[in-house]
Parts: structure tokens; sequence; C-alpha cells
């Protein structure tokens, strides 16, 4: 069961701001993706998890979510993840159990306990030094 829509509203309006500010550190990402409708660029905060060729990132708000539509609907985004820019190709969406079994943990643990079910993989394109947006 994904985060409830209400909390979803205000991480948008709040957390994200914030969030975003711990991107290249650990787990914490910043994904830059295209509006599919208004084409204006976004920012986004996540925790992903680097695999050398792709990327693995745990749908905690559901496979509803504006940023996978758009990565879906472009082909693929940017992300600042530790130091470097990746540039990703299409999402492939990915079995449960092999989408849990490439969390480390902690969040191997407690993405089951927070009802995360889904999750998905950013094939890596290119990577660059990261120098900003």
């Amino acid at each position: 069961m994904p985060v409830p829509q209400a909390v979803t509203k205000v991480n948008k309006a709040v957390l994200n701001k914030g969030l975003r500010h711990l991107a290249g550190h650990g787990w914490f990402v910043e994904l830059e993706h295209r509006g599919r409708r208004s084409g204006r660029t976004f920012h986004v905060p996540l925790m992903a998890f680097d695999r050398g060729d792709a990327v693995t990132v745990a749908l905690t708000y559901g496979r509803g979510v504006d940023w996978l539509a758009n990565l879906r609907a472009a082909g693929g985004g940017r992300m600042h993840l530790r130091g470097e820019l990746l540039t990703l190709g299409p999402p492939r969406d990915l079995p449960p159990a092999e989408g849990l079994a490439r969390m480390p943990q902690p969040p191997r643990t407690m993405l089951p306990l927070l009802g995360c079910e889904d999750w998905v993989e950013l094939p890596v394109l290119t990577r660059t030094p990261w120098h900003r947006w």
C-alpha cells in the first residue's frame, strides 16, 4: 500500500524542498525529469540505490507518481548521485522480490513495513562529474 495522498501533498509542498539539499549524500539523489504536458523541468528528491549499470528506486508513493510517468514518456531523465550526473534510460518495472533483494539494510527491512510493494530500475547510460544543473 503506497503512502496516502494527503502525505504526498505535504511532502511535495514542504519536505521535498529540504530533502533536495541532501542529494548526493548517501542514498539521497535528485532526479531531473521533464513534464510530459507542460515541458517544464522538475527536480525531485528520492532515495536510490546504485548497482553500476542501473539505479533501483523503491516506489513508496506507488506507480502513479508524476516523475515516473514523465520518465516513461521521455524515455529517461537525469540524476545527481554522489558527485556524478547520470543520464538514465527508460524505467523498467521490477518484480517485488527482485526489487526488495536489491535494497541494502536497513531499507530492506523498513520498506515492507511501510507498505512499499513496487520498485523500478533506471538504466544508467552515461556518468559524468556533477557540476550543478
